[in-house]
């Protein structure tokens, strides 16, 4: 399990302009050089899509219940209004000739000077010949599907998904680090449909898609990219690009396109964490030092990195809950907030601990980060 820590700083240096994204942060120029690594090859159209709710058994069972529904109408049809129809070689319409003129009717083979006599014969054409002619005018329907229809469906599938697109996470890189929070994301109860994901390989964005994740095979440091999953409507960006350089240019470009959006971006080098906050991000992610902090913590109490890594996930026994101060809790201690366990109290931007004087009295607009006890754990203490 991956777990990852925000680290704040102060003391960031002047930003410098760029013409694309605005501010960049001043820097040494080898620093920058990363930025103008070449962009990965991705499709030419963007096409955003998502999982069939349908298995792959029942949509094709519908596509063939379809075609047998309508050649059984056709036929019916011509049964009933036979004597609207004349066998030029005995005058008599048989329920054969009926399937016979039901199979070259749909097929639009026509009609010819040589035609089947034998019933046998007119059989054979209808049962099998028919079908091996309505192969081939699948062969040319799927080539018309892939490079004219597919693309047609695709964009109107897209605009269909853009306009249920509200409150969304969007999650750019779906590398390790990525998938560990999309599974997070669904273990703490967003809904899979409620997530975009955002990657150059279309290999990984199949276990999205799987998931029932929305996908997009981009790259997400273009405008183009972004605005397709409508940035700017969205809840909150989560960055793993898996590049330092390519993670703080995606920072800059959503910034750039949402102002007020959340931002959450993993970085491993810790050089460029302050890059990335004077990017834009809200939140700077370093898997790698807070590695190495749990290490060193573990070796002060054994339990220690087991109770952190407990509060990160949503598969422990404990989580950590961030809301907004309630009117009955205004005038009260945090600590005597009665939900869950206040630890960390938030006025006008700056964290206040509950052993701090501002923690003695609860006002409106503060904001609580409090220990809850995760839904597993309530289910097993039963009502209280």
């Amino acid at each position: 399990m991956n777990v990852a820590s925000s680290k704040r700083r102060s003391g960031d240096s002047a930003p410098i302009q760029s013409p694309r994204h605005g501010l960049i942060p001043r820097r040494d120029e080898r620093r920058l050089l990363p930025l103008m690594a070449p962009r990965p090859r991705v499709p030419a159209s963007l096409a955003l899509r998502r999982k069939s709710p349908l298995p792959v058994w029942a949509q094709i069972g519908w596509r063939a219940a379809l075609v047998l529904g309508l050649l059984l109408f056709t036929l019916a049809v011509h049964w009933i209004e036979r004597d609207g129809l004349h066998d030029n070689l005995d005058g008599e319409v048989s329920f054969v000739d009926v399937i016979y003129f039901t199979m070259i009717s749909i097929t639009t083979t026509g009609y010819g000077d040589v035609v089947p006599v034998a019933d046998h014969t007119r059989l054979f054409d209808a049962l099998v010949v028919t079908p091996i002619r309505i192969f081939f005018v699948l062969i040319f329907i799927g080539t018309a599907y892939t490079f004219v229809f597919r693309r047609t469906w695709d964009k109107w599938q897209m605009a269909r998904l853009q306009r249920t697109l509200s409150g969304h996470v969007i999650v750019a890189g779906y590398g390790t680090s990525g998938s560990e929070a999309v599974d997070e994301l669904i273990a703490r109860g967003t809904a899979a449909s409620n997530i975009v994901v955002i990657d150059c390989s279309g290999e990984v964005l199949e276990r999205a898609e799987a998931l029932g994740c929305a996908i997009l095979q981009a790259d997400a440091s273009r405008d183009e990219t972004l605005n397709a999953v409508h940035i700017n409507r969205a809840r909150a960006l989560v960055i793993s690009a898996g590049s330092d350089d390519t993670s703080i240019l995606i920072v800059l470009t959503a910034r750039h396109l949402a102002p007020g959006l959340t931002i959450s971006v993993s970085v491993r080098n810790e050089d460029n964490e302050l890059l990335a906050r004077q990017a834009g991000a809200t939140t700077v992610i370093n898997p790698v030092s807070f590695a190495g902090l749990l290490l060193a913590g573990s070796t002060h109490g054994a339990h220690i990195a087991d109770y952190i890594a407990d509060l990160a996930s949503s598969s422990g026994r404990v989580r950590l809950h961030e809301r907004l101060v309630t009117d009955e809790e205004c005038g009260k201690p945090l600590s005597g907030i009665t939900r869950g366990l206040g630890v960390r109290l938030y006025r006008d931007g700056r964290p206040y601990g509950f052993w701090e004087p501002e923690a003695k009295s609860l006002i409106p607009g503060d904001c609580i980060v409090e220990i809850l006890p995760t839904a597993t754990t309530e289910a097993a203490l039963g009502p209280t």
